[in-house]
């Protein structure tokens, strides 16, 4: 099938699906790129030999994240429903995912990111999780990165909404491998799909998946729905979330009532 926004290949023999968000620079997961990935996903529920998913983001960066205007009150439903949805396909699917980060991995690129068993990134790789900036928060970070990071640096990255590098994120556990300078993160990747992934059984990978995933996958399951609610019930009737996400289309500073 032909996308538009996102490209698909087969690689390794059928072993590894590569899908690559191709909206450069920015790689916005918009609700119609989001619609392409899910029907992309929908196509591996046959694919018995599949043994790793892989996301990339073309040009210089993996993605800045979700689109801002489908954050507001009356798209923000549709936008979390559709996000949330790829996720879910994710671990019915339970097949091992991988992303290769380059450039800027930024809110919902991050969170996608997050969902993966496996990271390996370039030194140019910035993670951050900035949706408190616009006075909001990231439901499927505030689930996943507990799991993946600790309380700790999950507290850190959600609240203060900095960005960390490579270097940092190696450091807190976010990422599996780190390029070598000079070396495309894909190239390492590659080399170590095929030590540590190909060798292995399909079917046997999912299933092991499913057991050592149990708590993250029922966490996504269970807390994504209640970090919706959360989202739409409480913060989207607040001021000053409509007024972070309204001052960033209209590209001026927020005005915050703190309320």
């Amino acid at each position: 099938m032909d996308y538009k926004l996102i490209k698909c290949e087969k690689l390794f023999d059928g072993a590894v699906f590569k899908v690559v968000l191709n909206a450069p620079k920015a790689n916005i997961l918009e609700a119609a790129m989001l619609g392409e990935i899910s029907c992309a996903l929908d196509g591996l529920c046959s694919e018995k030999d599949l043994k790793l998913i892989v996301f990339e983001g073309e040009g210089k960066h993996f993605s800045f994240g979700a689109s801002v205007p489908e954050h507001t009150k009356e798209n923000a439903a549709m936008m979390l429903k559709a996000f949330h949805g790829v996720f879910f396909q994710l671990v019915r699917l339970s097949v091992p995912v991988m992303a290769i980060v380059r450039g800027q991995c930024l809110g919902g690129g991050m969170e996608l990111a997050l969902f993966c068993n496996f990271i390996v990134a370039d030194g140019s790789a910035m993670f951050g999780q900035p949706e408190i900036m616009l006075g909001v928060f990231p439901p499927p970070a505030s689930v996943m990165l507990t799991r993946k990071v600790g309380q700790t640096y999950a507290d850190d990255m959600v609240l203060t909404g900095r960005s960390v590098s490579a270097a940092e994120a190696q450091k807190m556990g976010l990422i599996t491998l780190l390029a070598e300078e000079g070396q495309d993160a894909w190239e390492t990747a590659s080399q170590w799909i095929e030590k540590h992934i190909l060798p292995k059984s399909a079917e046997s990978l999912r299933i092991a998946n499913r057991a050592v995933r149990m708590d993250f996958f029922r966490a996504v399951m269970e807390d994504f729905p209640r970090m919706e609610g959360l989202y739409l019930k409480d913060l989207m009737e607040s001021h000053d979330a409509n007024e972070g996400i309204t001052a960033f289309i209209e590209k001026r500073k927020p005005v915050w009532q703190n309320r």
